[in-house]
């Protein structure tokens, strides 16, 4: 198995296309207010640089972690709160990366959230190409890349989305409140990881069309509260 230019190319084609088009679709629906091109990039950024921690971090739970579910649990717990520190660090702080206030409106965090996912996304789908690929593989390596597109990708919107909407909802509410909003979105977003990695696994690989249409409702949710969190931004402007 050889990792050649093309492979490379084909993988990071495969993998970042999906995110890209994902990423579009989102800020689009952002486009009256849209959110900085440098603080999209940053945040798309950390999402990718999530993934070498997640890896790292993995891995560790792996060694001491031996129950089943567990291990489910921890490697879901690492991936959101990996996603969540990502957006906190370039954009949720009182200062953004470049100094600048970027949370004007309650729609915001959901943005950097959805983004982080979405980079995150990016680079796991690139590694997870990157063996058929490089096999030869080639109709392998795009079906694997569809299905993730429906699927892992999907499943980080929806994780991450839960958390943006979380803090969302109290955008304009006291710290205490948005603390407890932070832990319910976090919680939310584990689980809902979770629960879809332990279907996998469980159904070993049937039943996908279900499993998919699940992440699919939950990203409709999560539409149906962004338009909410538009509204909420212009009561309380």
């Amino acid at each position: 198995m050889t990792f050649s230019a093309d492979v490379f190319l084909w993988a990071f084609a495969g993998g970042f296309l999906p995110s890209l088009i994902w990423l579009w679709f989102w800020l689009k629906e952002d486009k009256r207010h849209p959110e900085p091109a440098r603080l999209i990039f940053f945040a798309f950024a950390a999402g990718m640089g999530a993934v070498v921690i997640a890896l790292f971090l993995e891995q560790l739970a792996q060694k001491y972690i031996t129950g089943g579910i567990l291990l489910i649990v921890a490697w879901a717990t690492i991936e959101e709160v990996l996603k969540y520190l990502g957006a906190y660090v370039v954009a949720l702080r009182t200062a953004c990366v470049d100094r600048s206030r970027c949370l004007d409106e309650a729609i915001d965090p959901l943005i950097y959230l959805i983004t982080v996912a979405l980079g995150f996304a990016a680079l796991e789908n690139v590694l997870f190409l990157l063996a058929p690929v490089a096999r030869g593989e080639l109709l392998a390596g795009v079906v694997m890349g569809n299905l993730r597109f429906v699927g892992a990708t999907v499943l980080h919107v929806a994780a991450s989305g839960a958390v943006g909407v979380a803090l969302g909802l109290s955008f304009y509410k006291t710290r205490f409140a948005k603390h407890i909003a932070l832990a319910v979105g976090l919680c939310t977003a584990i689980a809902l990881h979770t629960a879809f990695n332990i279907s996998i696994l469980l159904n070993k690989g049937g039943n996908l069309l279900g499993i998919f249409s699940v992440l699919w409702l939950a990203v409709l949710v999560i539409l149906f509260l962004f338009e909410r969190l538009k509204r909420l931004r212009k009561r309380s402007a």
